[in-house]
């Protein structure tokens, strides 16, 4: 019986460990949390069970960004030559349209911008690599995911190309997304003369405690060229976004190509996240002027964990409440949080054409489930919702009225909203406008909608299932 006696202080110890971090934790969750909701299940179980609670909330709560705010209070000199050379372009007009999205973005809406919507990934790639091989000063990369496939090896040709002509070349992954990518791949483009850091590898806690780095990712998909060019969408690198995937098929997926001041805002975005990963200031040569077009306005906008407010729902939720006629929602994970769904019903009982498109295929089971589940209840009030039968659906993409269009990295899930690091474009001109609702006319052509037979008809163990995914929204 002495072996076992002997133990006691060892545990009573370790019991004594967990509880103080679970003080530490109970105390951080009170300070820092947005939702009372949350906070109290996180208490509650911080007081009951603190041992498998407390790893738990390291890896999904914990939320510790105090060195990205301290970069965005820093304002670099790329930064301020970013905002001086941005005002003589700034549309005034369409920033008093929309006062939210101004207030919530780092620049505001800027004219002069010409946009080409690149729908799928062929035409996406090839535009990418056209504008790196036509570089001539610097080339500013940004992927959640970049595979060491037949696509990630165009990539790095075409980046360790710009370095060794004496370009100044940029690549920032996320190496959660990007995490299978070899030490050979980063080597050769680092022997190349390519700069390349993952986002939170310098991040002490970040780094150290693993399992935690699951949350606050980096999913902007950004492409800059000498900051007059700039792609953002939904792709990554990789070749099932070519429509390679055995599994998935065709790859439905959207990125648009703006050249214009509004590049110079994704230059600001870029140099944020890039301080934030290496605690460098990228020192760049920005444009002075942009030639004269008639082109479109658009509105660049960053958001992430690191915003004193949760700017990227306050921006979708006045976008969709401001609706009068249209709201057609195109995402693949659609795990929306109470003040969406609420402005979604309520632009539905004021008589606005409600439409949500989804993929009728799975990529994540548990997201695909509670996904269903949150259709279905839209569905059975009325709102038209679609499954897209064409392949995989990836594109994130809203449109409001005749008025607002956003494109960019963003679904509509709590992930995206609050926990992530996205990217979204803004455009209120007709031109882009109508190039998008003609796309989303076509899509829609190729989806299913969900009627009431169909509700009535699902069977009983999947609705279970898919209730039980529901409860699970916040941290999807």
């Amino acid at each position: 019986m002495e072996p076992s006696f002997s133990l006691l202080p060892l545990v009573a110890l370790f019991s004594l460990l967990f509880y103080a971090l679970a003080v530490i934790c109970a105390v951080r969750e009170i300070m820092y949390s947005r939702t009372s909701q949350g906070s109290i299940a996180w208490l509650l179980s911080l007081f009951f069970l603190p041992m498998p609670t407390v790893p738990l909330y390291f890896i999904f709560a914990w939320k510790r960004l105090d060195d990205y705010i301290e970069v965005r209070d820093d304002i670099s000199q790329v930064e301020t030559d970013v905002l001086n050379r941005h005002k003589p372009y700034v549309d005034n007009t369409a920033c008093s349209q929309w006062p939210v999205h101004t207030r919530v973005a780092s620049l505001p809406f800027s004219g002069n911008n010409l946009c080409e919507l690149l729908i799928d990934g062929p035409a996406m790639f090839a535009s990418i690599i056209e504008g790196i091989q036509t570089a001539e000063r610097h080339v500013l990369v940004q992927f959640f995911i970049i595979r060491e496939d037949s696509i990630g090896l165009k990539l790095a040709d075409a980046l360790t190309e710009r370095a060794e002509a004496g370009l100044c070349v940029c690549l920032l992954y996320d190496d959660i997304g990007s995490r299978s990518l070899s030490t050979q791949y980063l080597k050769r483009l680092r022997d190349a003369g390519v700069r390349v850091s993952a986002f939170n590898r310098r991040h002490r806690l970040m780094r150290i405690l693993g399992p935690m780095r699951l949350n606050y990712r980096n999913h902007r998909k950004v492409v800059v060229t000498e900051s007059k060019h700039c792609w953002i969408g939904g792709h990554n690198i990789g070749e099932e976004y070519l429509g390679l995937s055995g599994k998935f098929g065709h790859w439905r997926d959207t990125h648009v190509k703006v050249t214009g001041p509004a590049a110079l805002a994704a230059t600001l975005s870029f140099s944020e996240d890039w301080q934030f990963a290496t605690g460098k200031t990228l020192q760049l040569e920005l444009p002075s002027t942009f030639p004269r077009t008639d082109g479109e306005s658009v509105m660049v906008m960053p958001t992430g964990p690191a915003d004193i407010q949760e700017d990227c729902a306050i921006t979708f939720v006045e976008s969709i409440s401001r609706a009068k006629k249209r709201i057609w929602i195109v995402s693949p994970y659609f795990v929306p949080g109470i003040e969406v769904l609420t402005a979604l019903y309520a632009a539905a009982l004021r008589g606005v054409d409600v439409r949500i498109l989804l993929p009728e295929k799975a990529d994540h089971w548990l997201v695909w489930l509670a996904s269903y589940a949150h259709a279905d209840n839209l569905a059975s009030h009325g709102i038209r919702v679609y499954r897209y039968l064409e392949g995989f659906l990836h594109e994130k993409v809203i449109l409001i009225d005749e008025e607002l269009a956003g494109i960019g990295t963003v679904n509509f899930d709590n992930r995206s909203f609050n926990i992530n690091f996205e990217i979204t474009l803004w455009f209120t001109g007709q031109n882009m406008i109508r190039k998008t609702e003609e796309m989303l006319h076509q899509d829609f052509t190729g989806a299913r909608q969900t009627d009431r037979l169909e509700l009535n008809n699902r069977r009983y163990a999947f609705r279970v299932l898919a209730q039980a995914a529901r409860l699970f929204s916040p941290i999807l």
